[in-house]
C-alpha cells in the first residue's frame, strides 16, 4: 500500500475535529484567504497536465532504439557497397518503424489530456459559511463539499454527514453495486476502498446527500495515481526483449567474423579495397536485413486475420506476445460472467420455487418510484419473460409507497387490487426478519419462531455461498393507514426470497479449459468478493479451493506475493493499484509473459503493466489506450483464436530468423575456410550480396506458411541461448556441404586458378542459393518435409521461382556481368546429389536435436 493510501486511511479512523485541525478547516468551510494560500501550496485539482512535448523530441525520440540504429547501419553499409535495393528496403522499413513509434507516443500524450473528462468542471462548496459553485480545479484540501445525487465526487474525501448517501465507485472497484457511505468507518480493517466514509475523485453519487471534507486533490488522489500509470510509457514487453536480445546477438556475431574475414582476405590476397569491399559484403549476408519486413508482414496479416475474428490489434507486437502469452489475468465480471445480474431463484419458506413470490417482487420493484437499481430491473425483465400467469396490472392501483432508506435497508409499496389492499415489502433478510412475526408455508400462515428464524437464515446463507444476492420478501392485507411511514412495516407475514446471480457464460469452461491445453494459466483479478468468485470459478472449471483477498497482499513483499501467487487462481477484493502489482510481479519474479483482461478505469494501470493489455471495445477511452488489444466481443473464446493466430505469427518469425541466421553463419564459416586455401575469393562481393538477396525475396512468402499443431500448443518466447545452440549446429552443416562443392570445384572441374576462379565462384553461388532456399522446407517442421509436413502453396512457389533464377543466372547477360560463367552439364548431376544428400543429413541432425533438447522452431 502506498503511503498515500496509508495516511487517507488513518484520517478515516481519526476523529473528525482532527482531521478539521489538520486541514485548518470546519463545518462552515475555508476563507477566502486560506484557498488562495492552499491553492499555491497544493496546486489546483487536476491530474498533471504536463506541457505537450514538441512535435520534433516525439520524432526524435522514435529512432532512439538499437534496433533502429542496426538498420540504420546496414543502410548506409549497402550504399557504400552499391547495393540500393537493400538500402532502399532497409530505409522504407526504418520509416515504418519510426512512424508506428511515433503516432502511438502521440497516442499516449493525448489520452493522458483526456483524462481530465472524467471530472466534472464546478462543484458545490460551502465557504465562509456560504454555499457556492466554483470551478473544481480550485477546491484545496479542507474544502467543505455538499454531496447530492447525480454529482461526481471530485476528490478524495471524508464524509462527516451522510443521508442515504449512495455511491458508484465502479470506476475503481469494475463492480457495478453501489455502496453506501456514512459519517463514521465500522471497517477496521478492509482495503481503503472498503473504508465507509472515504469517497474517491471520479466515483459518483446514485442517491442521497451528505457533506465531505476535501483531504486529496490533483495527483495525490487515488484517481491521480490511477491516471498516472494509465498513461505511463509501456513497459518493455516480451516481444521487445526478445527482438532485442536477438539483435544484440547477430550483431556482435558481425562485429567478430567480419574483422576476421576481412584480416584474412587481406593478408593473404593482398588487395585490402577487394578485401574490405568482400567483408561488408559479408556483414550485409551475416545480418537478416529482412527481419523488419518479415516480422512487420507477419504481424499486419495476424492483425488482418484476427480482425475477422473480433480481435482488433492496436499495438502490431501484441499479436506475438498473446502467442507468448503463458499467464492470462482477467476479470470476473463479463468475462467469465454474462454481466448482467439476473433473477434466478424465486422460492417460498419450505424452499420451493413459487410464482406467488415472484408476482409480489415484481409489484413491488414495478411500482415504486425511487432509485431502480440493478435488481429492481433484473426483477422486472425476468417476470415478463416468464410469468404469463400474472395478475393483470389494469386491476391495479397503487396507494403509497415507503423509500428505501440504508438504516431500515427496507422498500414497501401498498397496492389495491379491487377492494383489497395489500404491503408488499422487500429487502435485506435479516431486516424483513425483523419486522415479520408470521409466515405463510404451503398456504396457511403461522407464527414466525426464533426457530424457524434461524432455519431460514441458514437457508439464506447457503445461497450466498453459492454467490447469490438474496433479497427477502413479506407481505401482509388491510393494513390499517391513510397515510403510510416506516413505522407500519410491522407484523408482516413471511412469504419467501428471490436469488439474484450474474449467470455463467455457457462458453466459459470450454474457454478456460482450451487456454489451459494451451499452456496459458487463467488467474482471476477481481474486486469483488472471495464467495462469489469462487463459485464463478467452480463452475467455469479455475481451481478455486485457495484464493488470496487484498488485505492479504498488503502485507507481503513481491518475492512473498509471487509464491503465494503461484499457489491460488483467485484473488479478490483488490484495489486497482493492487492488480497492476500482480502482473509486475508475475513478470519480474515468475519470468512469465502476462496478459491482463479488463474494461474499466480501475483496470488501466494493470493494462499498462501487462506484456499484452486486452480490453473490449464499449470500454471507457482511457482503457482502450492503455490497451494494445481489443475485442469486439468480451469472451475468451475469441480471446483463445487470437492466442492460436499469435503464435502462428511468431513461429513464421522465428522460422525467418533461424535459418536466416544458420544459413549465413554456415557461409561465413564456408568463406572464413575457403579464404584460408584459395588463391582467389570464395565469392565476389556483388554475387554475394545478390545471393543474399535472392535468398531474402524467398522469404517473403513465409508469412503466409502455417504451423505445426505441436508448436501451437504451448506458449513460445524469445531464447537466445536456443538460438545460438541451434546456429552453431545447422550452420556448421550446410559448411560440410559447403566444404564439398569447394573439393568437387577445385579438382573435377579444375577451378584452382585465379583464371578459373569464375567457374568456381559460379558453381558456389548456385549450390550456396539452393541448399538455403531448400533447407526451409527442413526447418519449417519438427516432421518429414513434403511428405508429413507441406509448407504453404506460396511458400512452394517461391521456392521453385528462386531456385530456378539461381540455377539460370550464370547462363544469362545479367549474370556474365555478375562475373558468373557457364556451368558445365556434368556439375548439374553433382549438384542433384548435393542437394539429396544435404537434405538427408539435415533430417538426420533435426531429428538427433529434437531427441535431446526436445525443441526445433
Amino acid at each position: 500500500m502506498k503511503q498515500n493510501e496509508i495516511g487517507l486511511l488513518k484520517e478515516s479512523k481519526e476523529i473528525l475535529t482532527a482531521i478539521f485541525t489538520r486541514y485548518e478547516t470546519e463545518k462552515n468551510g475555508l476563507k477566502e484567504g486560506q484557498v488562495s494560500k492552499k491553492l499555491e501550496f497544493y496546486g489546483e485539482n487536476r491530474t498533471k497536465k504536463s506541457k505537450p512535448k514538441p512535435v520534433y523530441l516525439l520524432l526524435l525520440k522514435a529512432f532512439h532504439d538499437p534496433f533502429i540504429y542496426i538498420l540504420m547501419l546496414l543502410a548506409v553499409i549497402s550504399l557504400l557497397t552499391a547495393d540500393f535495393e537493400a538500402a532502399i528496403i532497409m530505409s522504407v522499413m526504418i520509416a515504418f518503424s519510426v512512424c508506428i513509434s511515433f503516432i502511438q507516443s502521440i497516442r499516449a500524450q493525448k489520452a493522458s489530456f483526456s483524462l481530465q473528462s472524467f471530472i466534472e468542471n464546478r462543484t458545490t462548496v460551502i465557504r465562509d459559511g456560504v454555499k457556492c459553485e466554483i470551478e473544481t480545479k480550485y477546491l484545496v484540501p479542507g474544502d467543505i463539499i455538499c454531496l447530492s445525487t447525480g454529482v461526481m465526487i471530485p476528490a478524495d474525501v471524508r464524509v462527516f454527514e451522510a443521508q442515504d448517501l449512495f455511491v458508484n465507485q465502479s470506476m475503481l472497484t469494475g463492480e457495478a453495486l453501489p455502496v453506501e457511505k456514512y459519517s463514521f468507518s465500522a471497517n477496521e480493517n478492509g482495503t481503503i476502498l472498503e473504508s465507509q466514509n472515504l469517497s474517491f475523485m471520479g466515483t459518483d453519487v446514485v442517491s442521497g446527500i451528505g457533506r465531505a471534507v476535501v483531504l486529496r486533490t490533483g495527483d495525490e488522489t487515488i484517481f491521480g495515481e490511477l491516471a498516472e500509470m494509465a498513461t505511463a510509457t509501456r513497459d518493455q514487453t516480451s516481444f521487445d526483449k526478445g527482438v532485442r536480445a536477438v539483435s544484440k546477438m547477430l550483431f556482435y556475431f558481425m562485429l567478430v567474423m567480419v574483422p576476421i574475414v576481412f584480416s584474412m582476405n587481406g593478408f593473404l590476397k593482398g588487395d585490402w579495397l577487394q578485401a574490405f569491399m568482400f567483408s561488408v559484403a559479408v556483414a550485409v549476408g551475416l545480418t537478416p536485413e529482412m527481419l523488419p519486413m518479415i516480422v512487420n508482414t507477419n504481424l499486419a496479416k495476424g492483425a488482418v486475420k484476427m480482425a475477422k475474428e473480433k480481435v482488433i490489434v492496436k499495438e502490431l507486437n501484441a499479436i506475438q506476445n498473446l502467442g507468448a502469452m503463458d499467464v492470462l489475468c482477467t476479470d470476473k465480471t463479463g468475462t467469465l460472467t454474462c454481466d448482467q445480474i439476473t433473477l434466478v431463484q424465486h422460492i417460498d419458506a419450505s424452499g420451493n420455487p413459487s410464482n406467488s413470490v415472484l408476482e409480489d417482487a415484481f409489484l413491488n420493484s414495478y411500482y415504486q418510484t425511487g432509485y431502480k437499481n440493478v435488481l429492481d430491473y433484473a426483477v422486472i425483465k425476468h417476470t415478463e419473460q416468464t410469468s404469463d400467469g400474472l395478475r393483470s396490472l389494469k386491476r391495479m392501483q397503487k396507494l403509497d409507497e415507503i423509500p428505501f432508506d440504508f438504516e431500515r435497508r427496507l422498500l414497501s409499496v401498498i397496492i389495491r387490487e379491487r377492494s383489497a389492499d395489500r404491503m408488499i415489502t422487500k429487502g435485506a433478510v435479516r431486516e424483513v426478519f425483523q419486522i415479520c412475526t408470521h409466515i405463510e408455508e404451503k398456504n396457511e400462515i403461522k407464527e414466525l419462531t426464533e426457530k424457524e428464524k434461524t432455519k431460514l437464515s441458514r437457508f439464506s446463507e447457503t445461497l450466498n455461498q453459492q454467490g447469490m444476492r438474496v433479497i427477502g420478501i413479506c407481505y401482509k392485507d388491510k393494513p390499517k393507514a391513510s397515510k403510510f411511514s416506516s413505522d407500519d412495516e410491522e407484523n408482516m407475514i413471511f412469504k419467501g426470497f428471490i436469488g439474484f446471480l450474474d449467470p455463467v457464460k455457457l462458453s466459459a469452461a470450454d474457454a478456460v479449459k482450451r487456454l489451459n491445453d494451451k499452456g496459458v494459466q487463467v488467474k482471476v483479478l477481481t474486486g469483488d468478493n472471495e464467495i462469489v468468485t469462487k463459485k464463478v470459478c467452480q463452475e467455469v472449471g479455475i481451481s478455486s479451493e485457495r484464493f488470496l483477498l487484498g488485505t492479504e497482499i498488503e502485507n507481503m513483499n513481491d518475492t512473498e506475493l509471487h509464491q503465494a501467487i503461484q499457489e491460488v487462481s483467485i484473488l479478490a477484493k483488490l484495489s486497482p493499484l493492487q492488480k497492476a502489482r500482480i502482473v509486475t510481479v508475475l513478470k519480474k519474479e515468475g519470468g512469465h509473459t502476462v496478459g491482463f483482461m479488463g474494461d474499466g478505469m480501475n483496470d488501466a494501470p494493470a493494462l499498462r503493466k501487462a506484456d499484452v493489455g486486452i480490453s473490449v471495445d464499449t470500454a471507457t477511452d482511457i482503457t482502450k489506450d492503455a490497451s494494445s488489444v481489443i475485442l469486439l466481443e468480451k469472451s475468451l473464446t475469441v480471446l483463445e483464436r487470437g492466442l492460436v493466430e499469435g503464435r502462428t505469427v511468431f513461429g513464421n518469425i522465428l522460422k525467418y530468423v533461424k535459418m536466416t541466421a544458420s544459413s549465413n553463419f554456415g557461409n561465413v564459416f564456408s568463406v572464413l575456410i575457403a579464404s584460408a586455401f584459395l588463391p582467389f575469393l570464395p565469392m565476389l562481393s556483388l554475387q554475394l550480396l545478390l545471393q543474399n538477396l535472392l535468398y531474402d525475396f524467398s522469404q517473403l512468402t513465409l508469412p503466409w506458411d502455417r504451423m505445426d499443431d505441436s508448436f501451437l500448443e504451448k506458449p513460445r518466447k524469445w531464447n537466445t541461448k536456443n538460438m545460438l545452440r541451434f546456429i552453431l549446429t545447422i550452420g556448421p552443416v550446410s559448411s560440410i556441404f559447403d566444404i564439398l562443392t569447394f573439393v568437387i570445384m577445385w579438382n573435377v572441374f579444375q577451378a584452382n586458378s585465379i583464371s578459373e576462379q569464375a567457374l568456381f565462384q559460379s558453381g558456389w553461388f548456385v549450390v550456396g542459393l539452393l541448399t538455403q532456399t531448400l533447407v526451409v522446407h527442413m526447418i519449417r517442421t519438427e516432421k518429414v518435409p513434403f511428405i508429413q509436413s507441406t509448407a504453404t502453396k506460396p511458400v512452394l512457389i517461391s521456392t521453385l521461382i528462386i531456385m530456378g533464377l539461381g540455377l539460370v543466372i550464370p547462363f544469362t547477360g545479367f549474370g556474365h556481368a555478375m562475373g558468373f560463367v557457364n556451368l558445365p552439364a556434368m556439375y548439374f548431376l553433382f549438384l542433384v546429389g548435393i542437394l539429396l544428400s544435404y537434405m538427408i543429413v539435415i533430417q538426420f541432425v533435426k531429428q538427433v536435436y529434437i531427441k535431446k533438447f526436445h525443441d526445433w522452431i
